[in-house]
């Protein structure tokens, strides 16, 4: 019997739904003559539908996306500078209102430097590594405000929340990640030295979860330390979990290594499937080169890879790396339309076996 995937697609502003369509693409003939088919539901939201109805992400809609299994995610953002988007605030009222309402505590961004693509790093050596950054707290939370706004004496406050539940099924998924891999390691990031009292919670929850799993290596760095080290040796990392604010700067730092933003993909996960996890590249919207066909789907394409992993089919997946990899490693520094990407990517498919 063929199974249903109920897909929503929120293909967002710029270059959004130019790297989702071809996204889509890949997964349909990646799914092809398989058991599976998606029933597609794509959603108008971001910046551009914000200057058409005021609209953000209304209730209604945000329930009806709840109803999918996944959520196939482009970018959003309109043009800075735009007056018009100045209240708008489209990052946290649809982006991260989608992961914080729907749980997604387990914000997962690979880092993989594939045959044929150059690293920003002259000898990056074997770059294969796992970014778990904690989803839904830290001083992302919107936890603070701002007093005598406008005014010499103004004051601003952001401040980081972090629950022992939040940090410990953050910790439990990175450690089940790091079991997944041939090396078995993890690495804790954090700032314990000045960070105390986050810091302190954090430690004693990975010290806890540790015990549970003794064939996994851990270790421990701050995170100025681990930025000097992602630089100078990454092929020394294997999972690295951290909390909101460090691990979304880190990931920028693993998409330079890796070899561009253009190809760094992304899973918001949520492990129990109590709401659809989400999948975008990492990338933004770039409006500068929106409907120019310059926009490089490859992120796109990875993120739904990510996907199929998350809905059990990973040897679809599979597939869909293998492709990848195999045009990057005949790919060259000649730039491709986007759509041009998508077919080659297609084309080199393996069969299904």
């Amino acid at each position: 019997m063929t199974r249903t995937i109920k897909l929503a697609v929120i293909p967002g502003d710029g270059i959004g739904p130019e790297v989702i369509e071809q996204a889509n693409r890949v997964l349909d003939a990646a799914l092809a003559g398989g058991e599976v088919a998606l029933d597609r539901t794509e959603f108008k939201l971001g910046a551009d539908r914000f200057l058409e109805t005021g609209d953000t992400l209304p209730e209604a809609e945000q329930a009806a996306i709840a109803e999918h299994d996944a959520i196939l995610f482009g970018a959003v953002g309109g043009v800075p500078g735009d007056p018009r988007l100045k209240n708008a605030n489209i990052e946290r009222g649809l982006l991260l209102k989608l992961r914080f309402d729907f749980e997604h505590y387990a914000n997962v961004r690979p880092c993989t430097l594939f045959p044929g693509v150059e690293s920003t790093l002259k000898q990056p050596g074997d770059v294969d590594f796992v970014v778990v950054r904690e989803g839904t707290e830290g001083p992302y939370a919107g936890n603070g405000g701002r007093l005598r706004p406008g005014t010499p004496a103004e004051v601003a406050t952001e401040v980081s929340v972090n629950t022992a539940f939040g940090i410990e099924r953050v910790v439990r998924y990175a450690f089940e990640t790091a079991q997944s891999r041939p090396r078995k390691k993890l690495t804790w990031v954090h700032k314990t030295n000045v960070l105390v009292h986050a810091g302190a919670t954090w430690q004693r929850i990975v010290q806890t979860v540790a015990a549970e799993y003794p064939e996994i290596a851990v270790d421990y760095m701050h995170v100025d330390a681990a930025t000097i080290f992602m630089v100078q040796d990454p092929s020394r990392f294997d999972v690295i979990v951290t909390d909101n604010l460090f691990g979304d700067i880190l990931t920028d730092l693993a998409g330079a290594i890796g070899g561009g933003i253009g190809l760094a993909a992304s899973g918001n996960i949520n492990p129990d499937g109590t709401f659809p996890s989400m999948f975008e590249p990492v990338h933004g919207s770039a409006p500068d080169i929106a409907g120019q066909q310059k926009a490089d789907p490859t992120a796109a394409i990875l993120s739904a890879a990510l996907m199929l992993d998350h809905l059990g089919l990973t040897a679809d997946g599979d597939r869909v790396r293998a492709a990848v990899r195999a045009d990057l490693a005949t790919r060259g520094a000649a730039t491709r339309p986007t759509a041009e990407i998508g077919d080659a990517v297609i084309a080199q498919l393996p069969q299904r076996g």
